[in-house]
């Protein structure tokens, strides 16, 4: 409301992984990826601009994710970074922990793993007692 004006998601699609295409290695882009194949290696998009990751039914992705949008309806094996908007449709399956800004789950949606509100790192904060010990 009075915080930062959340980025749109892409609505076309830059690249495509396609089906019965396997990736090893990690992958780098902007604007807007889907994929339908498979990727070992993380998966990242350039900093500080829009960008839409959609991972198809039969895609499968083992690695790290750090997009602004996700849209998942197939497998996911490793932590997921999401700045802005995330999707799980019915058919994903994702196991490792989640961090998200916003969140929409629809029915039949797997996680095996923690659901993190908020992408930010977490820091630790000092507090001081009234006698001027410090408490972490």
């Amino acid at each position: 409301m009075f915080g930062k004006k959340p980025n749109k998601p892409q609505n076309r699609i830059d690249s495509l992984i396609g089906a019965g295409t396997r990736i090893e290695g990690n992958i780098s882009f902007s604007g807007g990826l889907r994929v339908d194949g498979e990727i070992e290696g993380s998966v990242t998009a350039a900093a500080e601009q829009p960008s839409t990751l959609v991972v198809s039914e039969r895609a499968r992705i083992d690695g790290e994710i750090r997009v602004s949008h996700l849209v998942v309806n197939g497998a996911i094996n490793g932590p997921v970074f999401v700045n802005e908007s995330l999707e799980l449709q019915s058919n994903s399956r994702v196991r490792g922990d989640i961090h998200y800004t916003i969140l929409e789950m629809h029915l039949g949606a797997v996680v095996d793993g923690r659901l993190v509100h908020g992408v930010g790192e977490t820091r630790a904060v000092e507090l001081k007692l009234a006698a001027g010990k410090s408490v972490y």
